[in-house]
């Protein structure tokens, strides 16, 4: 995609889901009013203007927040840590922890397997998961090689029907975990949504980028004090 101009709006993406909502006072903080039908997840629109002429947002799949990134086809986006630590693409760079969406990605199992099985003694191990390269990367720090099963949903199906003895994925409360008979056995990592800038972008215009940048800083800091203040 060709990069804007000077005269052409900058692209703000964010995820669909309960990210956005959360994100949406952020937005307010920062001074982006998206179209009304940005945050109505009955819109099929996929870009929207704003109150400012010279910014747009696109509403795009939690998961490709980075790729629309890392390719230019945005300057900027909303995404989780979880996404970049799975793509770990260099031409992303992520100023700000945003403190919205807070979960974990976690290795998980069927209850009622005995001590004896302990996935650390393993050699090798089958995970169903939808992040392949941060799921071998876990293992092969551990000595374990991970066989893939890639699913981009219903994690959980798969040791109760065998497809593998382990998944990992992004959990929140762990009631879905629960509710199929699974339990966390080790957290990979804590997860928040980042602020994240196309690295050619920011070289190039700087100075539009980084003062959104800055509206995103000053609205956490309006956030922190009024947390503070309330607390």
């Amino acid at each position: 995609m060709t990069a804007p101009t000077p005269d052409t709006p900058l692209v703000l993406a964010l995820p669909k889901g309960r990210i956005l909502k959360a994100a949406a006072p952020l937005l307010a903080g920062a001074g982006i009013t998206p179209a009304a039908d940005c945050l109505d997840e009955g819109s099929r629109r996929l870009r929207f203007p704003t109150d400012d002429p010279m910014l747009d947002v696109v509403r795009v799949r939690s998961f490709d927040v980075a790729t629309f990134v890392a390719f230019g086809g945005a300057q900027l986006g909303i995404c989780g840590a979880d996404v970049l630590m799975e793509f770990d693409y260099p031409e992303i760079y992520a100023p700000l922890d945003l403190r919205i969406g807070a979960c974990r990605v976690s290795v998980a199992r069927p209850v009622g397997h005995g001590t004896t099985d302990i996935p650390a003694h393993w050699s090798r191990v089958r995970v169903a998961t939808k992040y392949p390269a941060l799921t071998r990367r876990h293992f092969a720090a551990r000595g374990i090689n991970a066989d893939i099963v890639h699913l981009h949903g219903a994690m959980e199906l798969a040791p109760v029907l065998d497809l593998s003895q382990l998944i990992v994925d992004l959990v929140d409360t762990g009631s879905t975990l629960r509710a199929n008979g699974l339990e966390e056995t080790e957290t990979i990592a804590s997860v928040t949504s980042r602020l994240i800038v196309n690295r050619t972008a920011l070289k190039t215009q700087p100075e539009r980028i980084g003062a959104l940048i800055a509206r995103f800083r000053h609205a956490l800091s309006a956030t922190t004090e009024h947390e503070a203040a309330t607390a």
